[in-house]
């Protein structure tokens, strides 16, 4: 038998906030056993869950592993403004004219990220092929 992914744990400064970050971009909740000032947090979402652990050390290098999103009911373009609104910061554009390409983003605390187009967008693009 193989196993299962059960958790994404991201080390952190601030679990409960970077947690509640997350759950509003992955439009999710925390559980219902997290509370402020909490030292480990977990997002609950379909398939894995993301886990935030709080550790006294900054982040100092980029990650080896990043999460790549896909909206599910919006573009690119607007869930890169969503989650800009919701703190994350652009960190490389690397969209291209003809609709290819990501966006790299950054969590409140400097976990990079990236955005790419939607399945609609996808399948709007391989159409017009």
């Amino acid at each position: 038998m193989s196993s299962l992914v059960r958790h994404i744990t991201i080390d952190c400064a601030d679990a409960y906030a970077l947690g509640g970050f997350w759950a509003q971009v992955l439009d999710s909740k925390l559980s219902d056993d997290d509370r402020p000032g909490d030292t480990e947090v977990l997002v609950e979402s379909p398939g894995a869950g993301l886990l935030f652990i709080q550790v006294p050390e900054k982040k100092s290098v980029k990650n080896r592993i990043h999460l790549d999103l896909q909206p599910e009911d919006r573009t690119r373009e607007e869930e890169v403004e969503r989650l800009l609104a919701l703190g994350a910061t652009l960190v490389d554009d690397q969209r291209r004219p003809d609709g290819l390409g990501w966006a790299v983003l950054a969590d409140p605390e400097g976990n990079e990220f990236c955005v790419e187009r939607s399945k609609g967008e996808r399948a709007a693009a391989e159409r017009a092929e």
